[in-house]
């Protein structure tokens, strides 16, 4: 059985009452991963349903010449696999821990025994998994019409609404470590392409590094490379 108030922390049982979360307690397994772990693989047998609740997960495909594309990242409290799972289908894409993370699991067949005994679960699912498609399906847009300026900037604008902190002054650290191959396989270009690009927004005085981290010093300056005027 698991610990009930760890189970309320997460966003999608957050609703539940006490009694509700000792319910599905014996529903759900928790489980680890460590650095560059592989979680499943494109084309595996959909079995699990993962709630992230530490760490980040990249999920990625292979592009015609081999190289690696990521194509979203999963932040604790994201949903993946979760498409696949409640379709019966294989996994469409890789999802590979990007550090030591945590995560909640659910096979196929409870996850249709708690949708069963709660509902609403599905209506927080699709809303999550909608919004999620609707994410990719821009991320797929700019890739294929945008500049790889504006990509980057998008990317960045995404990762500080997504996981930044608010610094002094107005600035927002992405919590999130990534390294220029990381950046590179999320916008469709060259690792020598992003470093470029990233360099030249350090010396406008867009972004800075602060121990490994990218710090945002003009998030509306990022906005406006997205969606010139």
């Amino acid at each position: 059985m698991h610990n009930p108030e760890y189970l309320k922390r997460i966003n999608l049982f957050s609703a539940l009452n006490e009694e509700e979360i000792g319910e599905i307690g014996s529903y759900i397994e928790r489980k680890s991963f460590r650095k560059k772990q592989i979680i499943f693989s494109e084309g595996e047998q959909s079995i699990w349903f993962y709630v992230l609740v530490a760490g980040e997960v990249k999920i990625t495909k292979l592009s015609h010449d081999g190289k690696e594309i990521i194509i979203e990242l999963i932040s604790p409290g994201d949903l993946f696999g979760g498409f696949a799972v409640l379709k019966g289908f294989p996994y469409p894409a890789n999802a590979i821990a990007m550090e030591d993370c945590d995560a909640v699991r659910i096979s196929r067949h409870n996850l249709m025994g708690l949708i069963e005994r709660f509902p609403h679960l599905m209506y927080d699912i699709t809303a999550n998994l909608g919004e999620r498609v609707r994410e990719f399906s821009d991320t797929l847009k700019n890739i294929a019409l945008e500049r790889v300026e504006s990509r980057i900037a998008a990317l960045l604008v995404k990762l500080a609404e997504k996981t930044g902190e608010k610094k002094a002054a107005g600035a927002i650290e992405i919590t999130m470590r990534l390294t220029k191959q990381d950046i590179a396989e999320m916008v469709g270009t060259t690792v020598e392409t992003a470093i470029r690009v990233m360099s030249r927004f350090r010396k406008l005085g867009y972004l800075k590094d602060v121990e490994g981290k990218i710090v945002i010093a003009d998030l509306a300056v990022l906005k406006s490379i997205v969606n010139p005027k």
